[in-house]
């Protein structure tokens, strides 16, 4: 009679955790994909160097996710292909005297994306676009505020590509 109730508790415990998965939930067209290359990103922006930044931010966001491993193009299982397409700048909050001024912004990056098989580069393996946002005050020097907010956006649409591409969403 005492085993049954010692082991009730374990048996409840193990019921419990049966909808759980470990480990990687790729959607299921990326499943054969294990390594991806990341080349130079282009940029139709006019800020300069933004596309090193923004695939900087992008293989960071490979690595911190760990889904998928980095490669060469030679050994990669996809290559992903990338496009800084938009640096958005919206007001958030305007001085008190003067609310066409701005004292705070928000700006907003658009990377265009496509992953494609390595062996074949015209297979579109998945597509979009991600969105990062970033906020940053207006100083004295507003090149050096939006300079420095950048990274911060890229990494949070770096971020949301490697989540669409890990997670499926």
């Amino acid at each position: 009679m005492k085993l049954p109730l010692t082991l009730a508790p374990v048996l409840l415990l193990l019921a419990s955790c049966s909808g759980y998965q470990l480990g990687a939930t790729k959607p299921a067209s990326l499943e054969r994909v294990k390594t991806v290359s990341v080349p130079m990103f282009s940029n139709a922006t006019l800020h300069p160097r933004a596309e090193a930044i923004a695939t900087s931010a992008v293989a960071n966001a490979f690595v911190q996710d760990g889904t998928y491993r980095l490669a060469g193009r030679d050994r990669a299982d996809a290559v992903l292909e990338g496009k800084l397409t938009k640096i958005n700048y919206k007001a958030i909050r305007g001085t008190r005297l003067d609310t066409l001024l701005p004292e705070e912004l928000a700006n907003t990056v658009t990377l265009e994306w496509q992953l494609l098989d390595a062996r074949d580069p015209t297979k579109v393996l998945a597509s979009g676009k991600s969105f990062g946002t970033s906020q940053l005050f207006v100083s004295s020097n507003l090149q050096t505020a939006r300079n420095n907010a950048l990274p911060e956006a890229l990494e949070r649409a770096g971020e949301a590509l490697v989540s669409r591409l890990a997670n499926g969403y």
